[in-house]
Formats: C-alpha cells, structure tokens, sequence
C-alpha cells in the first residue's frame, strides 16, 4: 500500500508541475481554461447543483490536449525528443499532432480501421503522418509500440504515463479552483487516464469528494478490473462511445484508480444518446459518445447524488453524420418524433381534415407517406404514415388520437 500511495503522491507532486505548463499554455492561447457551466436541467433533474466542465470546448475538441502537451513538454525537455508516435481511436492522436506541431516535431499516430472520419481528419490537419491499422484501439497501439522502436521515436502512451495522467490532472485543480465545496466528480473512463488524474488531485486536496467514474455496457474493462481486483481484458469495442472503447486498462491507471475512486458505473448507448440530445438542446453542447456517458449516467439514474457535483464533458468531436443520426434517435426514444399511421377514405380532403387537426394542435409535420397499392388495403382507402414531431407535453400524443378519432380517423403510434 505504500508502493501505491507512493505513486498517487508522485502523480499528484507530477500535477503541480503540470499545471506550471498548462497555465503558460494557456496564458499564450495554446490551450483553454475551459469553463464550469451550472446545468440547470441535470440539476432540476437530480436536485443537486450540478456544473459541466466543458472539456468539449477544449482545444482540440477534447481534454486530450492537456496530458499531451504535458508529456511532451517533459519529453523535448529532458530527451530532446524529436519524433512521437502514439496510438488513439481520435482525441489522444489530435492532442500529440497539435502540440508535435507547436514544438516542430514528427508525429506519427496509428489509429484504429474504423476511427470516425473527422478524428482522422482532424489529425491529419495537424501535419501528423496518420497509419490506419487494426480493428480496435489495442491492436492500434500494439502496431505503435513496435514502430516507435522501429523509427526510434518516443511513444506517448494515451493513459499509461504518469506525465500524461498528471496534464489530465489539471483538470482536478480548475475544478477546485471554481467549485471548492465540490462533493461529486463525475468522470467518464477508458483507459483510466483522465479518472486517475483528476482523482490524485481532488482526492490530495478535498479526500471526502466522491470520485465516480462511467464506461459503457459494452466495453467494461475497468468495471470489471475494479470488481475482480485485477486488469481484466474485454473483447467487446462495439459502442457509440468510441473514445472510451478501450479493451484493457493500464497497469499504473488500475492502481490509481482502485485507490482513489469511490465507484464505477456503466451506461447503454441509447442512455448516451439522449445525454447527447439532452447536452445539445439544454446545455448548447455539442458531446460525442465518450463525452457524454457521465452525463448519462446521471440522467438514467445511475448515480445518485447531493450536494455540488461536476460532470466532465470531456470531449466533443462527433461526426456530423453521426450527430444527425443521434439526434433523430434521441428525438424518437424520447417520443418527441412520432409515426401516426392509419386509414383515410382516398378522396379530395380527407388528408386536409387530418392535417388540419395536427395544425390546429401545434403538432410539426415532418414528413408524408402514402400506400395505396398494398392489397390488403380496400380500393377507396389509403393509409397514410405522417411523421410527426410532437409538443414536449404530457399526454399530447393521447390529445391527437382524440381529436382525430372524433372525426373518425382511427390513427395508431409506430416508431418512425
């Protein structure tokens, strides 16, 4: 345990020099002090005073670029390191090209097959030579250890170095800076290395704050480390929160983390989903998955808190394809985008009467769609489907059924 403590201190002791460079980072424009937003709907919704620190708006789009520019830092500083080389499934790759950049140096970042576009894109705008390789992060970064042996170049691991885990730490001390009654910090959790060092810090400063971390059903691995007492490996990256898809956590960020969190909760997808749209409409936060999941966490009720409580958004590079996708699905599972589909008599007016109730109702018309060649289907009839967005108000889909079965229009609810 005093092995443990002694890393938890050094990470700490490494945080106070982080936030050295991040501070002078920031005084030249090069990184954000990024702001601690009250959220009024998750507090309303928790009745606790809940503050999103928006790492989304981070330059970079992620908290990325603090443990990167950390770590580098330190490199160029005592290795005169020219070359670095990292692996990522997107944020990590743009924070090492992005600070590889403003010290002049070679970056090659090897990201996953599959990685969202704007990530790779992102990247490469950044000048970093980008190598596209294996189906997962951990076959991504595997390919990268041996090329940083290969090429003579530092590797930058993306949560597995104490240099790195402290610039993410800074977040810790900003946090404690503008909330110094903090009771939660809520933080999402993929390789370990943004929970550790947020966690070294707050737990040094304030050791009652409850530190909770958040992954995806999915992709466990440090649920699952957490409970058995050991790294645990998972095979499963299949999730929309593709920044934390990670299958295996680092040795130094498991033993930060069993000695410094107090728990760690999972989240599905469609819980991601509708944090999404919740951060999007409410909060005017664009989050992508892995940004989202403490915020999710909080909305399903997987967490229960009191008291002051910060969620770290933490980052917000989503791909706009992908971001209409989430929305539409989030505006379905919420029930605000509806389906009406029924049977009208197929003669001049009767889809008139039919809009004219919707109209008179504030209901949106999204879309119209007739069948009248199904065979099931009587020769004078047609069935119409009408997309629908819905008021945000209790009971008024049940209203519309009403008023249009009152003109004898039998109408029924489907997904869109």
């Amino acid at each position: 345990m005093n092995y443990i403590s002694g890393i938890i201190d050094k990470i700490y002791e490494l945080s106070k020099e982080a936030l050295i460079h991040i501070k002078d980072a920031q005084s030249r424009g090069m990184i954000h002090r990024t702001p601690l937003y009250r959220s009024d709907t998750l507090s309303s919704f928790t009745n606790a005073n809940v503050y999103l620190k928006l790492e989304a708006l981070q330059k970079t789009g992620s908290f990325k670029v603090r443990g990167a520019f950390n770590a580098i830092t330190h490199y160029v500083n005592s290795e005169n390191t020219r070359h670095v080389i990292t692996a990522s499934a997107g944020n990590h790759a743009q924070g090492v090209a992005y600070v590889a950049k403003i010290y002049d140096l070679k970056a090659t970042i090897v990201m996953p097959k599959y990685t969202p576009w704007i990530k790779v894109s992102n990247t490469k705008k950044y000048g970093a030579d980008v190598i596209l390789e294996g189906q997962s992060y951990y076959e991504a970064e595997k390919h990268a250890v041996e090329l940083a042996k290969e090429l003579n170049a530092k590797m930058i691991h993306a949560y597995n170095d104490p240099f790195v885990i402290a610039g993410q730490g800074t977040i810790g001390w900003e946090i404690i800076e503008d909330l110094k009654d903090v009771d939660y910090v809520i933080v999402p959790v993929g390789g370990g290395g943004l929970i550790s060092g947020i966690a070294s810090v707050i737990k040094a400063i304030k050791p009652s704050t409850k530190i909770i971390g958040v992954q995806t059903e999915t992709t466990p691995s440090a649920y699952l480390s957490l409970r058995q007492g050991k790294v645990t490996t998972v095979d499963n990256t299949d999730t929309i929160a593709d920044g934390i898809a990670v299958k295996r956590i680092g040795d130094l960020t498991f033993e930060i983390m069993r000695n410094t969190i107090d728990d760690i909760v999972l989240v599905n997808d469609q819980e991601i989903v509708n944090a999404i749209l919740m951060l999007a409409e409410s909060a005017k936060v664009i989050a992508e998955g892995a940004g989202a999941v403490a915020a999710a966490a909080l909305l399903s009720g997987k967490i229960n808190v009191k008291g002051n409580v910060a969620v770290i958004i933490s980052g917000g590079n989503i791909d706009v394809t992908m971001l209409a996708k989430v929305l539409y699905k989030g505006l379905v599972q919420t029930g605000r985008l509806i389906m009406l589909k029924g049977l009208i008599p197929d003669r001049p007016g009767m889809l008139a009467q039919v809009t004219g109730v919707l109209g008179k109702l504030g209901v949106n018309i999204v879309e119209i769609r007739h069948e009248r060649y199904n065979p099931l289907i009587k020769p004078s009839y047609t069935e119409v489907n009408i997309v629908v967005e819905m008021p945000p108000e209790e009971g008024a889909v049940d209203k519309v059924l009403n008023e249009l079965s009152k003109l004898g229009f039998n109408f029924k609810v489907e997904v869109p």
